[in-house]
């Protein structure tokens, strides 16, 4: 640790992260420490557990504020207690301040069938679940989203004038259904240029499932790639150069699809094997996913809850090598204030990840957060389970809440971090739980 002679103790000790009283203000009034911000600024979260009474989460509604868009994310992608939690807080959110989409890091495709159920019952989600949701995805084949999948069914069959919706905003997966729509609609609306697009598509329509076909992407080789790209990116080209026709609804959904299958190839059109290209993927991959629920929010001008990992919910990336810039950072571009994000903590608990050197699930948990993390001390906060608006806690609490220090962000492989984050450059929110525990699999 580096710091600069500040000349005042207090100072000194904040930037240690403790808690202990630290002198007297006025008159010899103590002054705050940074636990006793916190604790004067947290709100109780009864439960994670959708159903029941919601009470509690009328401070979160007023820290949302009136948000177009706000994303949700997670310190693991694979524990109960967080995927309940955005179950509970979206139908919270449906019912008591307009939100009508849940949007999820899958593929844009993917929503698509899942919105075609939650809408109009076509399709059986336990199958769409199993045949989408493979290999990087396979952490949200669970019991808790199909749950959460299963209650926009039955609250739009109640609610048919005003319901809600599903999207994927992720780009490692275009299904054939959207080559197979752009074609249809060319044969339809420019039946000239049916040939042209069917040439430029060729060899890329999947004939594999999802995993399978993303483990090919990847392995092959980048010329290949790099020459894959340059097609979609003709056929997309080619679409905008037409005429809207009489039904531009009908247009815009072909741009759409066309402009899916594009950023799928761009997404593997870098040398993985270049850490500058690597990081500029990356790059692209959180560029695209926040252009994704852009167009959706404006499209369809419905409040969207966004489920990611923190990393990409946040506005400063954990890991910058890898994450230049990330989806938060981009959505506050685009939004600005309309945009809010929420981090989530835990102390301890649970969690399904692979090993980083094999594809194995294992349920892994680890001890309490260690000294020195931002967790230790929030940990050490009255409250059990609590929700904390980062841009008004009082000092000296604001002040700690604004260096980085070691906080857990973990991905589908484990070991993995902790990063050192600054909470409150990160999230304008936060919720902190005290123990997690790991999802519920399906399929496993």
């Amino acid at each position: 640790m580096t710091w600069q002679r500040t000349g005042s103790i207090l100072t000194l000790l904040i930037t240690l992260g403790t808690t202990v009283m630290t002198g007297t203000a006025a008159a010899g009034t103590p002054t705050p420490t940074v636990g006793t911000a916190l604790d004067r600024a947290a709100h109780p979260l009864r439960t994670v557990e959708p159903g029941g009474d919601t009470r509690d989460l009328r401070a979160l509604d007023r820290m949302i504020g009136g948000a177009e868009v706000v994303g949700l994310g997670e310190a693991t992608h694979s524990s109960h207690d967080f995927f309940a939690l955005k179950d509970r807080v979206f139908r919270h959110l449906v019912e008591e301040k307009g939100f009508r989409t849940f949007a999820l890091e899958a593929p844009w495709s993917t929503g698509l069938r899942l919105n075609d159920y939650v809408l109009y019952g076509k399709g059986e989600p336990r199958r769409i679940f199993r045949e989408e949701f493979q290999r990087d995805y396979l952490w949200w084949n669970n019991t808790h989203y199909l749950r959460l999948i299963d209650w926009m069914r039955a609250y739009n069959v109640h609610h048919p004038a005003d319901p809600v919706r599903f999207i994927g905003d992720d780009i490692a997966w275009t299904g054939p259904e959207l080559y197979d729509a752009v074609k249809d609609y060319v044969a339809g609306a420019h039946p000239e240029l049916s040939a042209r697009i069917a040439g430029l598509y060729r060899g890329l329509r999947p004939t594999v499932a999802t995993g399978p076909y993303i483990e090919r992407y990847l392995n092959t080789p980048y010329a290949e790639r790099k020459e894959m790209a340059d097609r979609t990116g003709e056929a997309l080209e080619l679409l905008r150069r037409q005429a809207p026709g009489p039904d531009r609804e009908a247009y815009d959904w072909a741009l759409r699809d066309a402009s899916a299958i594009d950023r799928t190839a761009r997404q593997y059109a870098f040398d993985f094997e270049d850490p500058a290209q690597l990081g500029a993927a990356m790059r692209y991959r959180d560029e695209m996913m926040a252009a994704n629920v852009v167009w959706w929010q404006r499209h369809t001008g419905t409040k969207v809850l966004l489920s990611a990992h923190n990393n990409h919910v946040g506005y400063v990336p954990d890991d910058p090598a890898h994450y230049p810039k990330v989806q938060g950072a981009f959505l506050r571009d685009s939004l600005g204030t309309d945009y809010v994000s929420v981090g989530l903590t835990f102390d301890h608990g649970s969690f399904n990840a692979t090993g980083q050197d094999d594809d194995v699930i294992r349920r892994w948990t680890p001890g309490p957060a260690g000294p020195g993390s931002n967790e230790r001390t929030l940990d050490r906060v009255r409250l059990r389970d609590y929700v904390l608006d980062l841009r008004s806690v009082g000092s000296p609490a604001h002040e700690w809440l604004r260096q980085a220090r070691p906080t857990r962000s973990i991905g589908t492989a484990y070991p993995d971090g902790p990063n050192d984050t600054a909470l409150a450059r990160s999230y304008d929110i936060l919720v902190h739980l005290h123990r997690v525990e790991a999802a519920r699999l399906r399929d496993r």
